[in-house]
């Protein structure tokens, strides 16, 4: 058994294949916690997004509703309307 383990496979070639597996499944594994850190963060980002786009149209509407009213009166108090 020890002229077994006195190979050049026992000594170099295996124990570098198994560095390379740990070193694989290390790699793996923290790029998965990466990539659900970022998925966490981009939904949080999404959420704000959201809400920002939300507060802009009703600002928007709002813009476009003062807009009308402001032409209404221009049109109703302008000397060239025709009446």
């Amino acid at each position: 058994m020890a002229l077994l383990l006195q190979q050049p496979f026992f000594q170099v070639t295996l124990p570098l294949t198994v560095v390379m597996i740990v070193a694989s499944f290390t790699a793996v594994w923290s790029t998965n916690r990466r990539v659900d850190g970022l998925s966490h963060g981009l939904d949080d980002t999404n959420r704000r997004l959201d809400r920002l786009e939300t507060a802009v149209d009703r600002v928007n509407e709002t813009l476009l509703r003062i807009e009308h009213r402001l032409t209404v009166l221009e049109e109703r108090y302008s000397p060239f309307a025709s009446r």
